[in-house]
Parts: structure tokens; sequence; C-alpha cells
């Protein structure tokens, strides 16, 4: 019987243990992130060409060795102007998830820690913000502030803290009701106290994960904001930008819609992996 259940034993665990480390598809994800980030930190290293200068006689050429994603209708190399607009598109998407972090999260956490008309109040709001499509009011936002990517950054982080809010708020309810925390209260701590040692700690676990798909939807949201020029104005090279430059090129040159288009949808695919992934750890 031992040798019949050793194999067994045996599969089962290195089972288990695939299941608990990284897979591939996470690691592929990670790789990804890891190149935009690079990119975003350190465009130079990666390209030699200017993204703002171009030689108008190599105008619409199409993907070559010297020009792996095809060149605009300046010139310029499009495979260039994607990795210097890595820049602007990833901090924007990192501010617009600061603003919904910081603000969603701090309303959620008091209104579900204190209740009562705190809590009425702000579940209000954020039923009101919820009701209001996100982009739409990422689009209201942005034209009352004013045509720039760092506007749009700040519209798309207000368009996201009502789910943040929400979130926060259910997980602090949640841990409120823990012995830990009734432990603390008996012992003699303040309400801020707790509220900072112990809620806050353990309710933003799941906030993790939702920050990081978040991230994700925002460089979507902002790409679409410029795509309709809510954002920096050429010779920026915001990804969004890029994607609308190409559209009057689409017959004749598909890859300055196509080459943008895939990068967006390659980031954020692998950014909305992880956060699967961390879900599924949490």
């Amino acid at each position: 019987m031992t040798a019949v259940l050793s194999p067994v034993l045996a599969g089962a665990d290195s089972a288990g243990r695939r299941r608990g480390g990284v897979p591939v598809a996470v690691a592929v994800a990670f790789l990804v992130i890891l190149i935009a980030t690079a990119w975003a930190v350190a465009p130079s290293l990666f390209t030699g060409y200017d993204p703002a200068v171009g030689d108008t006689s190599e105008k619409l050429l199409g993907p070559s060795a010297a020009h792996w994603f095809g060149t605009d209708n300046l010139g310029r190399d499009l495979l260039a102007r994607i990795i210097y607009g890595t820049r602007s598109s990833v901090l924007s998407a990192l501010v617009a998830v600061g603003i919904a972090v910081v603000v969603g999260g701090l309303l959620g956490l008091v209104a579900g820690f204190f209740g009562g008309l705190v809590d009425v109040v702000t579940a209000r709001v954020v039923d009101v913000l919820l009701a209001i499509p996100s982009f739409l009011l990422a689009v209201v936002v942005v034209s009352s502030l004013g045509f720039e990517t760092i506007n749009a950054a700040i519209a798309t982080g207000v368009s996201a803290v009502a789910v943040f809010a929400r979130v926060m708020r259910s997980e602090a309810l949640k841990v409120r009701g823990t012995v830990y925390v009734e432990a603390a209260q008996l012992q003699g701590g303040s309400r801020w106290h707790v509220l900072l040692t112990h809620v806050l700690p353990n309710a933003s676990r799941s906030v993790l994960s939702l920050a990081v798909l978040q991230f994700g939807v925002s460089i979507l949201v902002i790409a679409g904001l410029a795509f309709l020029g809510y954002g920096d104005p050429p010779p920026a090279s915001d990804w969004g930008l890029l994607v609308s430059a190409g559209k009057d090129y689409l017959v004749s040159s598909p890859w300055l819609v196509y080459a943008p288009s895939a990068v967006i949808v390659v980031v954020v695919l692998s950014i909305n992996r992880v956060s699967r992934w961390l879900r599924a750890k949490d």
C-alpha cells in the first residue's frame, strides 16, 4: 500500500509546490511590467532615436530591422516614441492610483470604523459617484482642470475614489468586529490609536490587489483621454496620443495604430494578471 501511495503523494507534493510558486504566466507578466518600468526610468538605454525629431525622407516606413515599429508621418521612429511615452503614461497612472488610494481609502476607513452619521454621509457620496460612469466623470473633471496629462491623471484618480472607498469601508467594518480590536479598545486605547494601529494595517490588504488592478485601468483611462485630446498636445508621445495620431493612416500605415495599441494591451493585461495572482494569494 505504501509503495502504491508514495508516487501519488510525491505527485501531490510536487503539484503543491508548483501551486505555491509563481506561475509562468505571472512571471511573464512581471517581466513585461519590469520592461515597461525600465522604459519609464531610462528610455535612452533602449533606443538611440530622438522621439521628437525625424527624417521626412523616411516617413511612413514599415517595421524593419532599423525601425522595429516603423516610422510615423514625420519620419520619427515609432518605437522610440512609445518608449519615451511610457514615462508619462506610467507616472500619470501612478498619480491616479495614489489619489484614489489615499482619498478613497481614507473616506472608507473612517466611515467603516466610526459608523453613524459619518458612515451614512460617506455612503451616499460614494453611491452618487458610483452612479456616474468613471470615464465620463474623468472627462468632466479634466475639462474643468485643463487639457494636460497631469490633469488627466487627477481626473482618473477622482473617478476611482468611490471604488476604493467602498472596498476600504467593507474591510474596516469586518476588522472592527474582530477580537483583537475589541481587546485594544478595552485596554484603553483611543479610537484613533486603534484605527491606525490595528484596523488600518489589516483592512488595507485587499486594497493592494485593487490598487494594482486600478493601475492598469488608469493606464487605459488616461490613454483614452489622450486619444480624445484631453492630454498633452503633440509632440508629446503619450500612448493614447500615438494611437490618435496614427488613426489617420490606418489603411496605408496600420502599424501606427497597432503598435502602441498592442503595447497598451500587453501592459494592462500583465498588470491584471498580477492583480489576480495577488488576490488569489490574499
